[in-house]
């Protein structure tokens, strides 16, 4: 029986998935992409693919399950079966750089940014572009890696120190910090290339942002995301012209389901920092605002099942066909 194949890394982001599918009673199944054996003589299976694969997966000692998920979307899309978040999707889910030049195409502003090699370089591209800057890994998922420096002696200060967590394809990304009038960046969602809400984030604790509930009480730990019950805020008034460019640029890149993240400067200046492919939702927000993102994302998922699985086969047809 053809199914709904969910392409991940980490069990605790897809309990609310799971959840939603057992609630409509949607056949699938979980592919965990850490390591593994891809025959590529062989032809995948029938169904429909829906990629989660993680910025962040080298965080959790995952540090080839991109590159392999990235091999196995080879491999579904070269036989034709139906992907949501394929290869353009998580080329840019593992690249800020990527994202950026993406949504420039679409005349989407982004904040100013220079891409760093060689930690010596810090400092010099924080010189061109003026302080306050936030430095933050080209590849990092969950706000990991960043920080904002308000003078070159602090940004010197962190540089002194050993580095903890280097970005793990080696780039930094060097970025004017935009300052808005309250402490507070927008997230948009949409699933299946259609807006489903915005949801208020506020960002007075930090940068690392994650919405996911395992990201706010037990798994603190792994993900440090530990914020009050407020913190997320679902929201309307977002602008539509920017809604409709976030669906082009989605709709080009074939990305089904992200979240979009921008932020409002003094000056009611927009702009977009960050694409998560891999979105979460929080739940007190969602339950609060009565909508379920992991509810959208089952039922959009069961539809393209719907619409790929094959038809029985009808002989009389078949033979009505022929003659």
């Amino acid at each position: 029986m053809s199914k709904v194949y969910v392409i991940h890394e980490n069990d605790a982001w897809v309990e609310p998935l799971r959840r939603q599918f057992a609630a409509i009673g949607t056949p699938y199944e979980e592919w965990f992409l850490d390591q593994g054996i891809l025959d590529l003589r062989a032809p995948p299976p029938e169904g429909v693919f829906y990629n989660r694969m993680s910025a962040s997966s080298h965080t959790r000692d995952h540090r080839y399950a991109a590159e392999y998920t990235g091999a196995v979307l080879e491999w579904l899309e070269r036989h034709g079966r139906t992907v949501v978040n394929g290869r353009r999707a998580l080329s840019l889910e593992v690249s800020k750089v990527a994202q950026y030049e993406a949504l420039a195409r679409h005349g989407i502003a982004t904040p100013e940014t220079i891409a760093v090699v060689g930690r010596h370089n810090i400092a010099p591209a924080a010189e061109r572009l003026g302080y306050p800057v936030i430095i933050k890994h080209n590849r990092g998922g969950k706000g990991l890696g960043v920080r904002l420096f308000l003078s070159r002696a602090g940004l010197e200060e962190y540089l002194a120190q050993p580095e903890a967590f280097a970005p793990i394809d080696g780039i930094w990304l060097v970025q004017r910090y935009i300052q808005a009038p309250s402490p507070f960046i927008t997230r948009v969602e949409f699933v299946g290339g259609r807006y489903l809400y915005a949801v208020r984030v506020d960002t007075s604790a930090g940068f690392e942002l994650c919405p996911a509930d395992q990201c706010q009480g037990e798994m603190a730990e792994v993900c440090p995301a530990i914020a009050p019950a407020d913190r997320f805020k679902v929201v309307a008034g977002v602008d539509g012209a920017l809604l409709r460019r976030y669906r082009d640029f989605l709709r080009a890149n074939q990305i089904g389901i992200a979240g979009i993240e921008f932020i409002v400067d003094r000056d009611g200046k927009t702009y977009t920092y960050d694409v998560n492919t891999n979105t979460n939702y929080n739940p007190e927000a969602e339950a609060r605002a009565k909508v379920s993102g992991m509810g959208a994302i089952a039922r959009h998922l069961s539809d393209l099942l719907a619409t790929a699985a094959p038809e029985p086969f009808d002989w009389r047809r078949e033979l009505a066909t022929a003659l």
